[in-house]
């Protein structure tokens, strides 16, 4: 039972911080439109970091946004696949 209630936490807390980490690179592209305080990349980078590299790619692509710039181009997949490999190794060791 400890284990379910921990599973959706992190299962909840997973689909928060991807939200958020989508929103955000969306909100940092309208800035970026309006030459409005932008949103630090190092803010982006760490949602990705802390479970949110999901949604980064996801938000780099719909929104067109630091798709150029190699940190985020190479970095964010990077970021996902090591988390991929954590998961993995959480669950299968």
């Amino acid at each position: 039972m400890e284990n379910l209630n921990l599973l959706q936490i992190v299962l909840v807390y997973l689909a928060v911080i991807n939200v958020a980490t989508f929103f955000t690179f969306g909100i940092d592209k309208w800035k970026a439109k309006k030459s409005m305080w932008r949103i630090r990349e190092t803010a982006l980078l760490i949602l990705a970091i802390l479970g949110g590299s999901i949604g980064a790619w996801i938000g780099m692509n719909v929104w067109h946004h630091k798709t150029q710039k190699k940190k985020f181009k190479y970095g964010v997949p990077a970021i996902i696949i090591i988390q991929l490999a954590l998961i993995g190794y959480l669950l299968y060791r």
